[in-house]
């Protein structure tokens, strides 16, 4: 089984954790050439593009002007990103045989990187998938991307048993030809929900806490089918048999 995770906006400035290893990001020249055309923008350029605030722009401006730097902060993708995801799935504590494990189980999109593995280097940035690049034909950078990840994808879900368990967010599928993913292995697709009354409703910080949490379950005990899924439970959530069809685990809370 394979993990798909969508990456943080948030990123730490440097990781002092030791990994057994620091691999190179598959799509690293590809990044480069993305890093090297967004350190053209000026901060107020940025902070439009990426809608954020002027320090936001001035950090990330910053960022790009440091990108090719041979000083600048190396870090392993898993550990790198600060989001309620990761926070979750904390791989602080993972072992150099979870560590191992998760690099072939366990995939992060980026919108700078591509497709990453765990213990793929990077270093920080921030980016959005609607931004076009002219070096890349004004095209979106979802649009870039579709036609580099998707081969590269399924593969890698082939290699960890043909079975995609997808973490990730909705507008990550537009990183690839999500049709053909579709087409070629057997996705499953968790969903979290709470109960209001009786009403089940989706509360996007608890979905990101279970997206992680699920990770984590998955990469530590190294589910392998989908009926091993299903026992999954955490901070009251559990699966909602009701709600379950096929492919699609629904989990509730209350």
């Amino acid at each position: 089984m394979l993990v798909l995770l969508s990456c943080a906006k948030t990123m730490a400035k440097s990781v002092r954790q030791k990994t057994p290893q620091l691999t190179t990001p598959r799509f690293q020249a590809e990044a480069n050439e993305i890093a090297m055309e967004m350190a053209q923008y000026s901060v107020e350029e940025l902070e439009r593009a990426l809608r954020i605030n002027a320090k936001l722009g001035l950090e990330n401006f910053q960022r790009y002007q440091q990108f090719h730097s041979p000083d600048a902060a190396m870090m392993p993708a898993v550990l790198a990103y600060t989001g309620i995801v990761f926070k979750k799935l904390n791989p602080k504590d993972f072992s150099t045989d979870e560590f191992d494990y998760a690099q072939q189980h366990l995939r992060l999109t980026s919108f700078c990187y591509g497709l990453l593995r765990p213990l793929d280097g990077i270093v920080p940035y921030r980016l959005e998938g609607d931004v076009r690049l002219p070096g890349k034909g004004g095209e979106t950078l979802f649009a870039y991307w579709r036609q580099h990840l998707t081969d590269c994808f399924i593969e890698d879900i082939k290699a960890a048993g043909g079975v995609l368990c997808n973490l990730a967010s909705d507008e990550m599928r537009g990183l690839f030809q999500w049709d053909r993913v579709e087409r070629e292995v057997r996705i499953i697709t968790p969903e979290f929900k709470v109960w209001k009354g009786d009403t089940l409703k989706t509360i996007v910080v608890y979905t990101k806490m279970m997206r992680g949490e699920m990770t984590r379950y998955i990469l530590k005990n190294k589910i392998t089918d989908v009926e091993q899924l299903k026992a999954f439970t955490a901070e009251g959530f559990e699966l909602n048999s009701e709600g379950t069809e096929g492919d699609h685990l629904l989990y509730t809370l209350g």
